[in-house]
């Protein structure tokens, strides 16, 4: 793939690194690449962060033909940006795309548009210890037709933000409220996409749970309101009698790359993980008796978010007494560690921007 650069004549002036919040800011410049029916991927160009042109009658804007990624490139104490783990950011947006009879990018073409553009933007990676460059992939259906089928032409685009602790509380335990009215996601839907439409849907319960005091919600199957499936922005594991449990991927969750990440350490630790259905009546018990020790969110913006209260049915449980948990602690140290160069990368997940 041959990219052209448009450096921009107007950059912008840095913001402060110790107040970056989330997706507040964002850098000099952003890449493009299209799709034309016929002729597939083609002009792919780095060029400097402004407005897209496209027609009011995009299908992206009336129909929701839309899928993206969330990653981050990370600064080292000896210079380097890394990456982690780009190829399985590559393999889901082929896989959320397909859903919505998107065409399939070529999974060198999204690592080596993301590695270029991260390389033009080197300046924009804080260097803070837990700041990081978040990279946001997409891919819009632009052509002009208000017909319900899918588009004929497209734009596969990333643009980047500096960010710092997507929540708050940091490492703080959260408190999660489980949604027992709303639904996200069914098997054979597209819960296990990650296209706007699923976070859409779920703004609505988000606002109903901070109201009542609760920074996140968490979804319950669709067809019985029963069982655990994610939290709003994460993947969710329990440890519960010294074993680790998350729902299975059964087609109604998102397959995260944070979520396989921890499976894979906590297997290299020997630590039991079981992927299956976790009803809420399984957590109540265990968080009545005393067998649920741990909670903990996991994905690529908050890394791992504990969890120390949940809201079921009115009952408030505290979990390992509102405190992050020593596991949780140890999976946030071992991925960030190697995400930030601290820790040696015994699984080979890192890729450095050159």
């Amino acid at each position: 793939m041959q990219i052209t650069i448009q450096k921009s004549t107007n950059p912008k002036a840095k913001p402060d690194w110790n107040n970056l919040g989330f997706g507040v800011y964002y850098t000099d410049h952003m890449f493009i690449l299209d799709y034309t029916e016929g002729i597939g991927w083609h002009d792919a160009r780095i060029v400097p962060y402004g407005d897209l042109s496209i027609d009011p009658a995009a299908m992206v804007l009336h129909y929701a033909i839309e899928v993206f990624e969330g990653m981050k490139a990370y600064y080292t104490e000896d210079g380097r940006v890394l990456l982690f783990r780009p190829e399985k950011n590559a393999k889901r947006i082929n896989s959320s795309g397909s859903r919505l009879c998107m065409p399939e990018l070529p999974e060198e073409y999204f690592v080596e548009a993301v590695k270029a553009l991260v390389n033009v933007e080197r300046d924009w990676v804080p260097k803070q210890y837990g700041t990081s460059l978040y990279i946001r992939p997409f891919m819009i259906g632009t052509e002009p037709h208000l017909g319900v089928r899918k588009s004929k032409t497209y734009q596969f685009i990333v643009i980047l933000s500096p960010v710092g602790a997507y929540y708050p509380e940091g490492l703080d335990p959260v408190k999660i409220y489980v949604e027992d009215e709303y639904v996200r996601a069914v098997k054979g839907g597209t819960g296990f996409t990650k296209c706007g439409g699923n976070y859409a849907a779920s703004i609505i319960a988000q606002y109903k749970a901070k109201e009542l005091g609760y920074t996140q919600v968490l979804w319950l199957d669709g067809v019985e309101h029963k069982y655990v499936d994610e939290v709003g922005t994460m993947n969710v594991m329990f440890k519960i009698n010294d074993k680790v449990v998350t729902p299975e991927l059964s087609g109604s969750i998102l397959p995260g790359v944070t979520r396989d990440t921890c499976i894979q350490i906590l297997k290299s630790w020997d630590v039991p993980v079981e992927e299956r259905k976790i009803s809420v009546e399984e957590l109540l018990e265990a968080g009545r008796n005393g067998s649920l020790e741990e909670a903990f969110g996991t994905g690529t913006a908050a890394v791992i978010s504990p969890i120390g209260h949940l809201n079921i049915y009115g009952e408030d449980l505290t979990i390992g007494g509102g405190k992050i948990g020593e596991l949780s602690q140890k999976l946030y140290d071992t991925i960030t560690g190697i995400q930030w160069g601290k820790l040696k990368d015994n699984f080979g997940w890192t890729i450095e921007v050159k």
